[in-house]
């Protein structure tokens, strides 16, 4: 077995993998990549990229139906469901290949291929050809789907956000297990590209909102297009000719069956840890098997390791990835020339569903509670933009402390990604929604909605 000695060893080649080996060598040390396929990163192989594709094919099919509203009429809309999925792969594909140019790049010799296991504080077996040293670890690989239980032994049947993109065609009808982003993105992109579907989630909530009345505006606007069976939890299933059986049970006692030629388990994606051999590392660990570790310079405790990106399962989204991994990678070379560690204050909360409308959750989420807390409202239903777009949806809570300082929001609307961005900013500077009323907003804008909101907190303070 051939002996390597390396200052850090970075193990999974994601978007955190790839940022901690960067940062690593930009401070000096010596570094090696341990890359288990595929590659390409889960954002450009099996996330972000393809389902927008998909969600973009989506939209250009609801918006030729819908255009009748502005006097333009499409008589007639034909999905081609293979030409829809050939496009959604061709263009994966190249994004794939831009990060496998980007590795291309890297130092000769830094990178290796296998599975790499611990075998002490210290040691790296890589496959069964490698034997690694190192002084420091990045643990970033990345996470996997998680099928629930019910649908193990439906095969092919059971699809996950691993193999939804690699289907040939669409299907006749689909059933979606799980509320969440993921879920509810590709619920709405197959139900508006003609496949009849379903969405079950035991909870009540849909995307990531929890403000009761953004919930119940998902729920009707999401309803008119997807058969929601919120409440709804999938009790067992089998293969019932071509396609599957669902048998499910409410939390009003109610019981159902269904039938579908697939199912979509969009019920989470767990770390990729156990394989690891962390139990020989001299990490603590939680009843998951999660190394414990600070949440801003991301070291384990009991080890010189740190853990990034969905391998730590905090925030499982790609800005956090990349942000966390050069974090990661810095802090370890920094470990290894007896430097101390950064430990930056972590971002606002920033999480977006890219629905239509598109869904925003940021910063300090809504508390019924707390009742010190200012609320500014606005009604999506009649923003003007919005209904000269013909897309007048949703609405908007902005929360605020009592001296109209910006700590969080929710929304449902358009344009909502381009909002958010503005709202998160604020939140990180610390700003009131005075102050954010001080800036220009260009009339007529979707962002004039954000501006009849911070006018109602700031009313608020001066009350």
């Amino acid at each position: 077995m051939r002996e390597i000695v390396c200052d850090v060893a970075v193990i999974g080649a994601g978007t955190a993998g790839i940022a901690a080996h960067r940062a690593a060598l930009d401070a000096g040390a010596t570094s090696i990549l341990i890359e288990r396929g595929p590659g390409g990163t889960t954002c450009a192989r099996v996330g972000c990229m393809p389902s927008k594709l998909v969600i973009a094919a989506a939209h250009a099919a609801h918006g030729a139906r819908g255009a009748g509203l502005f006097g333009v009429h499409v008589e007639t809309v034909r999905i081609d469901g293979p030409a829809v999925m050939e496009r959604v792969r061709a263009e994966r594909d190249r994004f794939v290949g831009g990060v496998f140019d980007g590795l291309d790049d890297l130092p000769e010799g830094s990178r290796l291929a296998g599975e790499a296991r611990f075998e002490d504080a210290a040691t790296l077996t890589v496959g069964d050809h490698t034997r690694l040293t190192f002084r420091a670890a990045v643990i970033a690989t990345g996470s996997s789907p998680s099928v629930p239980e019910p649908l193990k032994d439906l095969g092919d049947r059971v699809l996950t956000t691993d193999t939804l993109f690699e289907i040939e065609t669409l299907p006749e009808s689909l059933a979606v297990i799980g509320g969440g982003a993921v879920g509810l993105e590709m619920a709405q992109a197959f139900a508006r590209l003609g496949v009849r579907t379903l969405l079950f989630d035991p909870g009540a909530q849909l995307g990531t909102l929890s403000d009761p009345d953004l919930v119940r505006a998902a729920r009707e606007i999401f309803g008119q297009e997807i058969d929601l069976r919120l409440g709804a939890e999938i009790r067992r299933a089998e293969r019932s000719g071509q396609g599957v059986t669902l048998h499910w049970s409410s939390e009003d006692g109610s019981e159902g069956s269904e039938r579908v030629a697939c199912v979509l388990a969009a019920a989470g994606r767990p770390p990729n840890l156990s394989r690891l051999g962390l139990e020989r590392a001299g990490l603590r660990l939680d009843e998951h098997g999660t190394p414990a570790f600070d949440p801003r310079s991301l070291a384990c405790e009991g080890a010189p390791i740190f853990v990034a990106g969905d391998a730590n399962h905090a925030r499982p989204l790609l800005h956090e990835a990349s942000r966390q991994g050069r974090i990661a990678g810095a802090n370890a070379a920094a470990l290894v020339a007896g430097r101390g560690l950064d430990a930056p204050a972590p971002w606002p909360k920033f999480g977006l569903v890219f629905t239509h409308p598109q869904i925003a959750v940021l910063g300090s989420p809504y508390d019924g509670e707390a009742g010190d807390r200012i609320v500014g409202e606005v009604d999506g239903c009649d923003q003007g933009r919005s209904r000269i777009e013909g897309v007048n949806q949703g609405g908007m809570r902005l929360y605020a402390d009592r001296s109209g300082r910006l700590i969080g929001a929710e929304m449902i609307g358009p344009a909502v990604e381009h909002i958010a961005h503005i709202v998160t900013y604020a939140l990180q500077d610390g700003l009131t929604a005075q102050a954010m009323l001080e800036r220009p907003f260009y009339h007529p804008t979707v962002e004039e909605g954000l501006q009849t909101a911070l006018r109602d907190v700031a009313r608020q303070v001066d009350a």
